[in-house]
């Protein structure tokens, strides 16, 4: 796991502390149902709920020897409890309390990755604004293509973020499901009332139905959405990546004083952070494929899912936490560089206008397949012998006779090809 790279808030979800005190929680309310139902002594809730406590070492002494961690967590407990343990987890299975404690953790994890989203979903938001028209070529397939500005590649990130939150809130929502339904999923040896109360204490809903345990299509789609995210953080660094190479640097991430980019080369400042970022979304897309594999099991349960989640759960949970915040950073510090977004838009002399004047030419009335054949020509002519597109189109007597040179300026003007960029801000509502 890593995390050294992370924030406290969520590396504590994840220790042991933490998952131990969940359980402890849900045999405590899991004592407190049966109480309500008669089924063992109030005064037993009383004393299980002042002397329960657990001591993590003390647990993982007991496992060592009995290989059974619900089993060495109970005998904890009851150390402490006496002779009143024996009502806790009374007709519960290990599941019960696995799976409804993973469940908190999941979602807790979630509203973490949630608040981190947003601040992400702010930072883009802002920087988009400040860039809205900020003027650059546009490029399909790596080739320059149209005009574009540096505030629509953000307002592209901030859209795509926003479904990320909502995808994230979804798998929260259907990740917060518990169960307190013993052995096989039956309620054999305990009352529905148990499940019912536990959950609504522990702001989860009761499975609708489950085995001995939840269903792991579950855990799959919130690994997935991880996953989703990851590689949404992998395509906008990406990007950066392209636009920071020597030959365009358009935008730069931040380097900062006393940075060094290579044992090698001292001038290199290399884009490092986002290489990470993008590196890492292959991890968060293998723990999802893991958890997919989890979803078919033996029967009511095996364990064949219960080693690989105690991994790719945590793991993917912290390293989404890293990433966001890693690249939160990267976009708030982003060097833009406008003057080489305005140089790379004139290295093709014009060419990227070519559009421009294939439909200008048929709305004067000559065929498309004709106009398509001249400008590519004399597109063909520019990439060649590095003349002015424009230019050489004034010296033709096939184009001027449908458009003149004032025409010709007007369908070479950048602010032409950016006179939407207010309409598109407002339907991605920056």
């Amino acid at each position: 796991m890593i995390s050294r790279y992370t924030r406290p808030s969520m590396g504590k979800i994840w220790t042991d502390e933490n998952k131990f005190q969940t359980w402890l929680d849900i045999e405590i309310l899991a004592c407190e149902a049966q109480a309500e139902l008669g089924v063992i002594p109030k005064d037993a809730v009383r004393v299980i709920r002042e002397k329960a406590k657990f001591d993590s070492k003390r647990i993982d002494e007991i496992e060592s020897e009995i290989k059974h961690d619900v089993i060495a967590f109970l005998t904890n407990v009851g150390e402490y409890v006496g002779a009143e343990s024996r009502f806790i987890h009374l007709g519960m299975t290990s599941s019960d309390i696995l799976d409804t404690g993973l469940a908190i953790q999941m979602k807790q994890s979630a509203d973490l990755l949630l608040k981190e989203l947003n601040r992400l979903k702010d930072v883009l938001e802002k920087r988009a604004n400040e860039n809205k028209y900020t003027i650059m070529v546009g490029r399909t397939h790596g080739i320059h293509a149209e005009p574009t500005t540096f505030g629509l590649k953000l307002a592209l990130w901030y859209d795509e973020t926003k479904r990320n939150i909502k995808r994230l809130e979804n798998a929260k929502e259907n990740i917060s499901y518990g169960q307190i339904s013993g052995a096989v999923g039956t309620y054999e040896h305990l009352d529905p009332f148990v499940e019912n109360y536990v959950c609504e204490k522990l702001g989860l809903k009761p499975a609708p139905i489950s085995t001995q345990i939840l269903q792991r299509d579950l855990h799959a789609e919130f690994m997935s959405t991880i996953a989703i995210i990851g590689s949404s953080l992998e395509k906008f660094a990406t990007e950066i990546r392209h636009l920071q190479k020597t030959e365009v640097l358009e935008v730069e991430e931040y380097f900062s004083k006393g940075q060094k980019g290579s044992s090698a080369m001292p001038h290199k400042r290399n884009p490092i952070t986002c290489e990470r970022v993008a590196g890492l979304a292959r991890v968060l897309r293998c723990n999802a494929q893991a958890a997919m594999e989890n979803i078919s099991l033996w029967h009511e349960r095996d364990i064949t899912h219960s080693s690989v989640e105690r991994i790719i759960i945590p793991d993917s949970c912290t390293l989404l936490d890293y990433m966001l915040g890693l690249f939160t950073d990267i976009i708030e510090k982003l060097i833009v560089y406008p003057e080489n977004m305005k140089k790379n838009l004139e290295i093709t002399r014009g060419l990227i206008f070519s559009q421009s004047v294939l439909l200008a030419l048929t709305k004067k009335g000559m065929k498309r397949e004709d106009a398509y054949a001249a400008v590519q020509k004399y597109a063909m002519e520019v990439w060649q012998n590095k003349k002015s597109f424009k230019d050489v189109l004034k010296s033709d007597n096939t184009i001027t006779k449908y458009l003149n040179n004032i025409e010709l300026d007007e369908l070479f003007d950048m602010k032409r090809s950016i006179r939407n960029v207010d309409y598109i801000f407002k339907k991605v509502e920056l």
